[in-house]
């Protein structure tokens, strides 16, 4: 079925999904692969990541990867652990990629964000927790290697000056 030139999904493909994700959302450090997200669907692997990205608009693994950085920010601001010790909590098995990724997709690296946090007064405690999350969540709608190529893109251009 279309419904405003969409294809509208099946609700019990959709419950499928929903349960999908709710178990990537309580589960965010652990692995997700397609594999054992489709098993936890019921449905095939291709059928998965399809309907995945069609009913939320991205793939699981960028989905995962929005959960383990809005996680790990939360972290950073609200905790003084270790940023290793964040970056395990959060998923990553190796420092440099959390590092790396997290600024790829933030535009900060974990410990600019954790010191400019700590500097800026807020008063956090007094809003919901989901309304907090929310704000926080970063924009995944192009994959972090794309947002990389893109940047470099556009600092060759601006770094080419023309000659009259």
């Amino acid at each position: 079925m279309i419904i405003d030139g969409r294809v509208s999904q099946d609700p019990e493909i959709l419950r499928r999904l929903l349960r999908a994700k709710d178990r990537m959302d309580a589960a965010s450090h652990e692995e997700w692969p397609v594999r054992r997200l489709a098993r936890v669907s019921g449905v095939s692997e291709a059928h998965f990541a399809r309907s995945f990205k069609e009913a939320f608009g991205i793939p699981p693994h960028r989905y995962l990867l929005t959960r383990r950085i809005e996680r790990a920010k939360a972290l950073l601001r609200d905790t003084d652990l270790a940023i290793t010790e964040i970056a395990f909590q959060t998923g990553w098995s190796s420092l440099g990629t959390f590092g790396r990724t997290f600024r790829d997709v933030t535009g900060d690296s974990p410990g600019e964000l954790r010191a400019r946090e700590k500097a800026a007064p807020h008063q956090l405690e007094r809003v919901p927790v989901c309304f907090v999350s929310a704000a926080h969540r970063p924009d995944l709608t192009i994959a972090v290697s794309e947002k990389r190529r893109q940047d470099a893109d556009g600092m060759n251009e601006s770094d080419e000056t023309e000659v009259p």
